[in-house]
Parts: structure tokens; C-alpha cells; sequence
């Protein structure tokens, strides 16, 4: 294998300890050059203790990992020097302009001022700024901020960058936008590890992903084949009035190959949501409402790691 064929991040047997409490226990995880890889997880599964493992910010307490083909017990700094880190909450200088920001951040890489002057001016272009370069930072909206953080991520030319849920709090419109850029950046040949708690993102972003519950992977693959191994095609969704579902659930049960049941609604799990939809009304079942729809991530995700709030 090359040295442009090994993985970026390689970890085996992976653990994680805080005093008693197992953080992470035992993952094996392989992200390859160039693709985006999601974590995904309920609080508490282990992805931002991994996380902070690959950015080298906290030190692993057993197994092997390496990045970008280094030990991070050993060559922390090496390896920080080539990653982008982009924190779940935004930690910009809101009292420097949008353009200080990158630039006094760059030197931190020992980067010179031209040089860092000039990778400001793309870097603001790229994060959509170039109007913003020279505002301050504390008066822009949540969506500015969030791509000023990215932008200023990329300034070292990373081989990896890593987003701990890069969307939170943003709305629709901000989150396509960040969404767009991320994509350009995969596409560049930039390296994406992403956290985040939006299935739909997930589905959009990821070429590859790992479900965690507990601290331990539940499940892996591309959003296409967890949907294919662990849910149906289809799903139909009939609505009731809270409490007219439970007797209806024996009598459509037998349609589908899985049926939850939730407090206002049934959930059938099928490969032709349409066919047991007429199934379901020959038997004389009478919903308020129904929706077929295409299984997604969501499914998969909740099927693997509960609908229990985890806090």
C-alpha cells in the first residue's frame, strides 16, 4: 500500500477512560484519504471523546491510533500543524474583523504575513465574507460566524479537517450554505471528519459513517447500505387520534416486517408502502392521516440506539 493509499486515520482496539467511566470502548475506525466520515451517536456515545482523540487534544488510554500516519502520544504537534479543527460552539475574537481573525490565527502556524494576508483574501471568498472582511466579528449572524470558523480551520492547508456538529443552531438556509461549502471542500481533496446529530446532513455529507451507542460501534457503512441492512425500502406512517393505534396493531402487523408504535402514529416497515397502505384500508383500518415515505438515516439511527433520551 502507498503512501497515498493508507488511511488518514487509523485506530484499533481504541479506548477512552475517565477514572471508572469508559468513554470509548474498543472502536476500530479507518477514514480514508479524501472522503467525509461521520460520527454519529446519541450524547454520550463516545464521538467527542474520539474526536478529541484524532485532534490530538486528548490522550488515548489504550489501543493504536494513528494520524496521518503518526502517534499522537508522540508527534502531537506534527500532526496538529497539518489538521483543521472546527469546535461545536464558534470560539472566533469577536472583538477583531472577520479578516484579523484568519490572519493573526495563521500565524499561530508560523506562516508569514503575506502569506497569511493572502490566504485571507481567498478564504473570505470561499466562506462567502468578502463584504463582512473588514467587520467585526460580535454583530454577525450565527451563519457568518459558523463559515468564518471554517474559513479560519483551512487556514494551514490541512490535509484533515475535523467538525464537531458544524450546523448546530443554524437555520435552514445557513445550514444548506455551510452544507455547499463543505462539499466543495470534499471535493478539493480535503479529508472530512464530521459529528453531528442531523441524520439528513449525514445522508448529504458522508461517503462513509459510524453509528456509536455506548461508547462501542453499532454500525458502519455508506448512509445507502445502513438503510439497506437495517431498515425496509419503505415506510408507511399512519396516523391515529393518542390511543386508537394500540388496537390497530394486530391487525396490521402482519403487513409489514416491522411495526413500532409510537403515541400518536404507527411506523410500518416495508419494501411497498403503497400496497400495504391499500392492505391496511381492506382490512378496515381508518388512520387520520398516512405518508408514505423513503426509509432514511434517521431510521436506521434510531433503530440502532433507541428512542430513550439520553442526557
Amino acid at each position: 500500500m502507498t503512501t497515498v493509499d493508507l488511511p488518514l486515520v487509523r485506530a484499533s482496539g481504541l479506548t477512552k477512560h475517565f477514572g471508572d467511566f469508559e468513554a470509548v470502548r474498543g472502536i476500530d475506525v479507518e477514514v480514508r484519504r479524501g472522503e467525509a466520515f461521520g460520527f454519529l451517536g446519541p450524547n454520550g456515545a463516545g464521538k467527542s471523546s474520539t474526536m478529541r482523540m484524532v485532534a490530538c487534544t486528548s490522550p488515548r488510554t489504550g489501543g493504536d491510533l494513528r494520524v496521518l500516519g503518526m502517534d499522537p502520544d508522540v508527534d502531537g504537534p506534527r500532526i496538529r500543524s497539518r489538521i483543521g479543527v472546527v469546535p461545536q460552539e464558534d470560539n472566533l475574537d469577536t472583538e477583531l474583523t472577520a479578516r484579523q481573525n484568519l490572519e493573526v490565527y495563521g500565524r499561530y502556524f508560523g506562516l508569514s504575513r503575506a502569506h497569511v494576508r493572502s490566504k485571507a483574501v481567498e478564504l473570505l471568498d470561499f466562506a462567502q465574507l468578502a463584504d463582512r472582511a473588514d467587520h467585526e466579528v460580535e454583530p454577525l449572524s450565527g451563519g457568518m460566524k459558523r463559515r468564518l470558523t471554517i474559513a479560519r480551520s483551512l487556514v494551514n492547508d490541512p490535509d484533515l479537517l475535523l467538525l464537531d456538529e458544524p450546523t448546530t443552531g443554524l437555520d435552514p438556509q445557513a445550514r444548506h450554505l455551510l452544507w455547499d461549502r463543505l462539499f466543495r471542500l470534499k471535493q478539493s481533496g480535503v479529508t472530512l471528519i464530521i459529528t453531528t446529530h442531523y441524520m439528513d446532513e449525514a445522508e448529504q455529507l458522508c461517503d462513509r459513517l459510524v453509528v456509536m451507542d455506548g461508547g462501542r460501534i453499532a454500525a458502519e457503512g455508506s448512509p445507502q447500505d445502513l438503510i439497506a441492512r437495517h431498515s425496509t425500502r419503505e415506510v408507511l406512517e399512519l396516523r391515529f387520534a393518542p390511543g386508537d393505534q394500540d388496537a390497530v396493531v394486530p391487525v396490521v402487523t402482519p403487513l409489514a416486517d416491522r411495526v413500532e408504535v409510537l403515541p400518536d402514529r404507527l411506523l410500518l416497515y416495508t419494501a411497498d408502502g403503497d400496497g400495504v397502505l391499500d392492505a391496511v384500508h381492506a382490512r378496515g383500518v381508518r388512520p387520520l392521516s398516512s405518508l408514505v415515505r423513503r426509509s432514511s438515516l434517521e431510521d436506521v439511527f434510531l433503530r440502532l440506539t433507541g428512542r430513550t433520551l439520553v442526557d
